[in-house]
């Protein structure tokens, strides 16, 4: 198990990759920004061509749209810039094309980060996962409806619609002021943003050139969220044992992807060291993955593996594995179903 005490050079391999490189990031915003507009035009275009040109060109899009969300969630850390105004800023206007409020998201990562893998603080900007005997405790229709979340054609495809859509849209009553006004801000700017495009493109030009970009931009958002802490190996425990060090090493996969996927989903497939320092910016965490032998002895999850993780729903203490809901017929519930 990584510690501590067991790996103590990892915070003197981050350190000097820590700092953001204006030129880079900027570079990062014109090489994201500017294909997806131009796709954006050449998909309203091509309505008078082909739907199906327009829908191979959404695909493009949309994997820029995750690119775009990268740049937003560097902003969230602070490791884009070296400037905390100039992340505010791009952080906001990324945010407002991703549907996403900026200070509210940031706050629910941060704490995301500071909880990851621990089964006492559960609960604020992760994906639900029950424990198997808290599962067995539930009755009949929390069971179903806990199923019926984590099943993949609804993980995958009302889950993203709903959180970039729907959730992003509102905060909770005990968010703070910033929070809040983010949000307002966001949703504003975002009907400012529809409004401007419906005027210009037509409401059925513009549903048939950006849902789609919406729709498979948010599902590999979300699938790429899912497999960064969900997958055979993943790590929980309670806050009494918890470590952060394991939780980085342990508890975050480094999903090893294609070229291109990588370039399209901004290196975050290295996301133990993401964990470890996000204040590395996204750009330089491929070369301190190359350059520290400490992070290459993660074994790394490939596609054809991580889609094992769709079968994974639960957590079982006593063996400390992600199971599915099949390993329950080999283990009697210990608890009584409760309301």
């Amino acid at each position: 198990m990584a510690t501590e005490k067991t790996t103590p050079n990892w915070k003197k391999a981050t350190i000097p990759y820590q700092h953001p490189d204006v030129k880079r990031s900027l570079w990062q915003l014109v090489n994201t920004l500017v294909p997806f507009a131009i796709l954006f035009y050449l998909m309203y275009i091509s309505l008078n061509v082909s739907y199906w040109l327009t829908l191979a060109l959404g695909i493009l899009a949309a994997g820029l749209l995750v690119r775009i969300f990268i740049i937003f969630h560097d902003c969230c850390h602070g490791s884009f810039f070296k400037s905390p105004k100039a992340n505010r800023i791009v952080g906001y206007i990324t945010g407002i094309l991703t549907f996403t409020p900026y200070e509210r998201w940031k706050h629910d990562h941060s704490i995301h980060h500071a909880t990851a893998g621990d089964l006492d603080r559960r609960g604020v900007g992760d994906v639900m996962t029950l424990t198997v005997d808290e599962y067995q405790a539930l009755a009949p229709m929390k069971r179903f409806g806990y199923r019926l979340f984590r099943h993949p054609l609804i993980m995958f495809t009302v889950g993203p619609i709903y959180v970039f859509i729907i959730s992003h849209r509102f905060v909770l009553r005990s968010a703070g002021k910033r929070e809040r006004m983010s949000v307002i801000i966001t949703n504003l700017a975002v009907l400012a943003m529809v409004s401007l495009l419906i005027l210009v493109m037509g409401w059925r030009e513009y549903l048939l050139v950006h849902v789609p970009i919406i729709v498979i931009g948010t599902t590999a958002g979300v699938w790429l969220f899912y497999v960064q802490h969900n997958y055979e190996g993943s790590y929980w425990t309670r806050h009494s044992s918890w470590d952060f060090v394991t939780a980085g090493f342990k508890g975050c996969s480094y999903y090893k992807l294609p070229r291109i996927l990588q370039w399209f989903t901004g290196n975050i497939g290295f996301h133990h060291i993401h964990h470890l320092n996000p204040r590395i910016p996204n750009y330089k965490l491929e070369a301190c993955y190359k350059e520290n032998e400490i992070f290459q002895q993660i074994k790394p999850l490939t596609i054809r593996n991580s889609l094992k993780s769709l079968n994974l729903r639960l957590w079982d203490e006593p063996s400390k594995r992600m199971v599915g809901l099949a390993a329950l017929k080999r283990r009697p519930p210990e608890t009584t179903p409760v309301a």
